[in-house]
């Protein structure tokens, strides 16, 4: 006991010294803020973030992993911009979505949150100016692109600032104890598709699905309706307190999705940019091979196309593009220039990969 009570004393003189430094680190904070204020910069810099946890990283010889120190710094990070300047985060709701877990693992858990029901009333309040900062689903490796969130790039004046990657499983939660009283399965759409091969393997097909806007609604709905399952999250299932029967159900165990924060400044260049465009290209034969042989020939890898209606008359399609680089770089930028003319062009961000 005297050995263990040694090693506790050591470790609060241990967390002392680490408040201490943070307290520091506050104060350095709040001075810079202020300097923020006066030239109108961001307070949110994905890429200096970056910058601190790859170089943290490297300095580590110590027990933390990668991912601890993300864990600790982000939170870090996010008390430090709330003390600068606190900021409203609007994200595709409800509370327990899972695009609100990926909110809170950016701005933390001191965040000024604001859930919406949809993802064209994000842009809407960033367009507003009711908020900093947004967060929508912009693809999933199963489903492929979310629609809408392109579709609101192309309307809206909002800039992609940052992309989260975040793996997503679904879990089966109910309050019934047996499946054969289970009468109604609630959902979002793409959260039931991902999980049809459980479904099918326990004879779930055949029950009543009910979509609803958000898995964490599913929860809500499943915990109210006791003749009811819920293919929701863990974080919604534990919010409304379901029990989880089976924890991962999707058909796909890598099942990721990729998310976007918005706001409506400009990143600087940092390592590994990634920068997304609109583009209309010409109605003719040739004309989208003609647009990408100009990326080819200034060396910029595409990494992603998709294409969209235009919604307009005819059957015209405007192209979804991602593409390694900053938009100030100067290979990028003769892309931009030699096409500027012939084609529709809409910058939407540069942005670290993954970041």
């Amino acid at each position: 006991m005297e050995e263990m009570e040694k090693f506790r004393h050591e470790i609060d003189n241990l967390d002392n010294q680490i408040l201490k430094l943070l307290n520091e680190r506050m104060e350095r904070v709040k001075e810079i803020g202020k300097l923020k204020q006066t030239t109108g910069t961001s307070i949110y810099r994905p890429e200096r973030e970056k910058e601190i946890l790859d170089r943290l990283k490297s300095l580590n010889k110590g027990a933390l992993n990668s991912q601890a120190i993300d864990a600790i710094f982000l939170e870090v990070f996010a008390v430090s911009r709330n003390l600068e300047f606190p900021e409203k985060i609007v994200y595709l709701g409800p509370e327990g979505s899972y695009t609100h877990q990926v909110a809170e693992s950016r701005f933390g858990a001191m965040g000024n949150y604001i859930g919406v029901s949809s993802i064209e009333a994000v842009f809407h309040i960033l367009e507003n100016g009711e908020a900093k900062y947004g967060v929508v689903p912009v693809e999933n490796n199963t489903e492929g692109a979310v629609g809408t969130t392109l579709d609101c790039l192309g309307k809206f004046d909002s800039k992609i600032v940052a992309e989260i990657y975040m793996d997503i499983h679904h879990s089966f939660a109910t309050v019934c104890e047996n499946l054969k009283h289970i009468k109604r399965i609630y959902s979002h759409p793409q959260g039931y598709n991902q999980c049809r091969k459980f479904l099918e393997e326990h004879m779930l097909l055949g029950v009543e699905f009910i979509p609803t806007k958000s898995t964490a609604e599913a929860a809500k709905k499943a915990i109210e309706d006791h003749e009811s399952a819920a293919i929701c999250s863990h974080i919604a299932a534990k919010l409304y307190n379901v029990p989880i029967l089976f924890a991962k159900i999707e058909d796909n165990m890598a099942n990721q999705t990729r998310f976007i924060i918005l706001s409506d400044f400009k990143n600087k260049k940092g390592i590994d940019n990634k920068t997304s465009i609109l583009a209309k290209t010409d109605d003719k034969p040739g004309g989208l091979v003609e647009f990408l042989q100009t990326f080819k020939a200034q060396k910029v890898n595409l990494t992603k196309i998709e294409s969209r209606p235009t919604k307009e008359r005819g059957f015209q399609s405007i192209f979804y593009m991602d593409f390694e680089g900053h938009i100030d770089d100067e290979n990028v930028q003769s892309v931009i220039e030699e096409n500027k003319d012939r084609y529709d062009i809409k910058w939407l961000g540069s942005y670290i990969c993954g970041g």
